[in-house]
This record gives C-alpha cells, structure tokens and sequence, in this order.
C-alpha cells in the first residue's frame, strides 16, 4: 500500500492546525492589549458558571426553540468530532476503524454519531428559515448586514457539507464492508442506522467507483473540519471555543454593582493626603497619565475585549434593550461587533508595524460607536442578563461614558444640568437650599 495518501494527510494536518495556532497566538496578543483586571477570584462559582452555562447551556434554554434546536447542534458538534481522533490515525497510518476493537461500545458509538448528524442537519436546515424565510426580527437589524449576514448563513452550510459528508462516506463504507469476498482493507465495523438507508444507492455501482465516492468524502469532511477550525477566528462562530473561559471569568458581582475607576480613586486618595504635595514633579516623567474611562479598546480591560471576541451575535441582548425596542440607535451586539472590530483593526495596525502600534487617527469612541449610543442606554442590565455566555455589553458603554464626562466634559445639557444643581443645591432640581426641606409642610 502506497504511503503517498498518508504523507500527503499528514501535511494538511500539520498545515491546518499550524495555521489554527498562528490565529490563536494573535488572538491572546490582542485580548492582553486590554487592561489588566483580577478575576481570579472565589474559583469554586466561576467553575460553576462555566459547567452550568458554557457547558450546560443554562441560559440558552430561556427561549425554548432554538435553545433546544442549539443544543442539538451543540452536542453533534462536540460529540461528532470525537470521532475525528479516529480520521487522524486512520488517515496517518492507512488503517480503517480503527477503534472497532471496542466492540459493542463502538457500535453504539457510530450509531450514536449518525443520530445526531441526522438531528444537526434538522436543526440546521430550521435554523436557516428562521433566520432567512422566517426572518426573526433581531437578526435583521441595521448592524447585521454585509459579512455579519452571510457569516451566519456560511456556517450553516458549513454545517449541512460536513454532516452530508459523514453520512454519504459512512453509507459508501458501510457498503464496501459487505462486499462478498471483502474489498481491499475495509472491515465490519459499527452500527450505521442513518447511513444504511442511503447505502442501497451504491448497488450495482463498480466497487472501485464506490471507493473513489468513500475516500472523496472522507478527504473532504477532514479537510472541511480544518477549513471550518480555522474560519472560525474570522467568524462570531469563536464562541464555540470561547464561551468557556468568557463564562469562567464573568464578573460575579451583583448586576447593576459598578466598579471605582481605580484612576479615580487614585486622584482622590492624592487630594486627601496632606503630606501629598500637588506640585510635585510625577515620579516617572515618561509615564502616561491614567485615562478617566475608555475611548479606544486599549482603555478597556482584558475581559471586555474577551466579551467582544466571545460575542455570537445572536441578537439576544438587542431584542430585550428598552432603548431599542423605542427605536433608539443603541444596540448592545453592535457595541461587541464594533469593538471586535476595532480590535481587530488594531491588531493588524500592529501585524503591519511589527508588533507596535502606530496612531491611525481613529479610535472607538465617534469612529465606531457614538455618543447617541452611548446615552441611549438605561444602564437596565437587561443585555446582560440575556447574553447566553455571559457578555456585558453595559460595562463598555459606562466607561465610555466615564470617558465623556470625565475627560472630554461632553456629557448632555440635562445631565450636567443635574449635577450642576447637585453641586450648587445639594439636590439634581434648581432651588435654593433653603427650600429643601419645604415638601414636608405640604399637606
């Protein structure tokens, strides 16, 4: 037997996980430009959050339908891939099943992995009307046009290839296992419920015709596995990977809990001190002044920058924001797709100026998302409670908010209207302080 097909196996192998780990690399490089944030903390819940909501799908179920329809895909996806070791060895050494050793359990496993490709391919084709005949409003909306659009729909092409060339190559095996007298290297092994119905197609074909349909298929489904590893830095399909550690580090505080800018509270904890002297020259000349809020990703932390790589843009958080609903221009996905973006911008501003970062005039703040947005939101926390993998489009929006007050003094005329009574008055309404306490002679 020929040692070519292994050889040239084993190149697009190495070429395909080569190429996987090349994005990985540049995917941690931009998620640590982001600040630094402790979530190290209290292990026990944050290995909690991750087995009952990344792993367990916890909040996916909340809408029945396509929680039920995600799960499906889900475990077809985890559980089908298994089988992918199998591919790997057979394809490196020649050898054909080479797990039937295990017997009974094998069967079971096969059969197991037919099921569920015939219940993804259901999902997938369901998934498809909702999001194209259907059209389910929020995955209409004015940010998912372009690429956002066709990515999804790419996927589930994706989906329906792969799962059409298992069943297709188990069915041309399956025939050629019980060929009389046996065909070259092909062995009885595993239960095929699915695949044994197609197989009746491949009678009377010449066997060899049926072993060129077996092993195109099994080249393409391999080397499809491979494409779709690597679309997936470039897809909002990322999550599959990053549901797991964006769920571990969520923020376990209580919603609507908002963090001290520690910049803040540095400035402050210096006004307090007396031995402090405010003219003094900073202790390091170079360094750059802490930044009250965010303008651009690198402001942000290293965990919202996570958020926005993690985000699937199922539309979830927008279709539950009041502020959208009203028809405001706020949409919490848009705020995680354009920081993505962003991101992503800068990043290849870094690949292009050999691992440093030159100024390109733009920044996230007005270039990607802006003020309209930023004051639309009624800081509900309805997104997040809503995001799946936990996301919190909400802790973005305030710290370019903090950046608007606090370094650019550009909140709106209302706003600065209350906290100009608050300082003068002592309450957000205009009248003398005097007149604070007057409610309480009203009858």
């Amino acid at each position: 037997m020929s040692i070519l097909p292994n050889l040239l196996f084993a190149i697009v192998l190495v070429i395909g996980i080569g190429y996987f780990a090349k994005n990985v690399k540049k995917l941690i490089r931009n998620i640590k430009l982001g600040q630094d944030v402790d979530r190290k903390d209290n292990p026990s819940a944050r290995w909690k959050n991750m087995m009952m909501i990344a792993l367990g799908q916890s909040k996916m179920v909340k809408r029945p339908i396509a929680g039920f329809l995600h799960i499906i895909v889900y475990v077809g996806f985890i559980i089908i891939n298994l089988e992918v070791l199998e591919i790997i060895i057979d394809g490196l050494f020649g050898t054909h099943r080479v797990f039937a050793f295990l017997g009974g359990f094998y069967n079971f496993l096969i059969g197991s992995f037919e099921i569920l490709a015939f219940l993804v391919l259901v999902a997938v084709i369901i998934f498809w009307l909702r999001r194209n005949v259907i059209k389910l409003q929020r995955f209409w909306k004015p940010e998912m046009k372009g690429f956002p659009k066709n990515d999804a729909n790419y996927i589930l092409y994706f989906e329906v290839v792969l799962m059409t060339l298992f069943l297709t190559m188990n069915a041309a095996d399956f025939h050629l296992q019980y060929v009389p007298g046996g065909f070259s290297h092909y062995h009885q092994a595993g239960s095929y419920p699915i695949s044994q119905l197609i197989a009746p197609i491949f009678d009377g074909m010449d066997n060899s015709v049926v072993f060129m349909i077996e092993r195109t298929a099994w080249w393409l489904h391999i080397c499809g596995i491979l494409v779709f590893l690597n679309y997936l830095y470039f897809s909002k399909h990322l999550h599959i990977l990053l549901a797991f550690p964006n769920t571990y580090f969520a923020n376990l505080k209580p919603q609507g809990q908002f963090d001290n800018l520690e910049s803040v509270t540095n400035e402050v904890k210096l006004m307090m001190d007396p031995s402090a002297d405010p003219f003094a020259a900073p202790a390091n000349p170079d360094a750059v002044p802490a930044k009250f809020g965010a303008s651009d990703v690198q402001d942000l932390n290293w965990v919202q920058l996570l958020n926005a790589y993690t985000c699937t843009e199922c539309g979830r958080c927008t279709s539950s924001c009041p502020a959208n609903q009203t028809g405001k221009k706020l949409s919490p996905r848009k705020i995680m797709m354009d920081t993505r973006d962003r991101l992503e911008e800068v990043g290849k501003n870094i690949d292009a100026n050999k691992g440093t970062f030159v100024e390109d005039g733009k920044t996230l703040l007005n270039d990607y998302i802006t003020t309209e947005e930023l004051w639309a939101c009624t800081s509900c926390n309805a997104c997040v409670e809503e995001c799946p993998v936990n996301i919190s489009p909400l802790s973005i929006i305030m710290d370019m908010r903090r950046y608007l007050v606090m370094e650019q003094s550009a909140a709106p005329m209302e706003l600065n209207n209350m906290m100009t009574n608050i300082e003068n008055n002592g309450a957000p309404w205009q009248y003398n302080q005097m007149d604070r306490l007057n409610w309480k002679n009203e009858n």
